[in-house]
């Protein structure tokens, strides 16, 4: 469902460009944008969930940089793909933050049936998605308060811990519409620490475990091209400058304002 919303959207679009109704007309570059970029780039990054299920599978790893690398040149091209189809055929300010609202209207998609899909493909993925996150949420909850050989009431297991975790998403929906400050908000704080500052430091003490279990002359024949510890701090660096940036467009819009 996802693959079809996509190249829906990107033939539309350009289809709309090619009938000469363009009505984009970026500027080569706007500074301004780049503030609230870095919590976006961290949910762009989200495309390393699907590595796992790329990786595991394969019983020779002889090739696997080359899969991996061709897999983000994959993800980069639709990414660009359909960045670029939606700026030009799209006015900046009638550029919605939900993409596929843009679909909606009757002058750039006939078809009821394709406006209708692609207006409900949100609710689509949140409602497959949100089920299983709030799940592993709850259970997460429960072990973190977890006492040794001790079980919860009734109670605190099926109403605290399910509400303490709808309760913010629920909060938020009502509070907020702006998906552009939200994205880069949860992208900066919450998003970095869980796809950036953890996984920098499990993959530094790995790596140091390994030495240890395995010694320090064992060569890993399918050791990543970035294994130097550079890359660890550069990783750590990056989170930084996302977390400075995005808490600076706060302060600043909200000074603005």
């Amino acid at each position: 469902m996802r693959w079809v919303a996509f190249a829906i959207m990107i033939v539309l679009a350009l289809v709309r460009i090619g009938h000469g109704h363009r009505e984009g007309h970026p500027p080569l570059a706007d500074l301004s944008g780049v503030r609230n970029l870095f919590g976006v780039c961290v949910y762009s990054f989200m495309c390393q969930h699907s590595l796992p299920s790329l990786v595991t599978p394969v019983s020779s790893k002889r090739h696997l940089t080359c899969l991996v690398f061709l897999d983000y040149v994959l993800i980069l091209a639709f990414y660009g793909l359909l960045c670029f189809t939606a700026i030009f055929c799209f006015r900046g300010d009638s550029l919605m933050d939900m993409y596929t609202l843009n679909f909606a209207r009757c002058d750039v998609v006939s078809a009821a049936a394709v406006r209708f899909f692609l207006g409900l493909f949100p609710v689509f993925t949140i409602s497959t998605n949100f089920p299983i996150i709030a799940v592993t949420l709850r259970n997460n909850w429960k072990t973190l308060f977890h006492r040794e050989g001790g079980t919860y009431p009734w109670v605190v297991d099926r109403v605290v811990f399910p509400t303490i975790t709808l309760l913010p998403p629920v909060l938020v929906a009502f509070c907020t519409h702006d998906l552009e400050s939200l994205v880069g908000i949860t992208g900066a704080y919450a998003g970095t620490g869980i796809q950036y500052v953890i996984p920098a430091f499990l993959v530094y003490h790995c790596r140091k475990d390994t030495q240890l279990t395995l010694g320090y002359g064992m060569v890993n024949k399918h050791r990543s091209p970035f294994r130097h510890t550079f890359w660890v701090g550069f990783v750590l660096l990056w989170a930084f400058s996302c977390f400075f940036f995005v808490t600076a467009n706060i302060v600043l819009s909200e000074t603005k304002a």
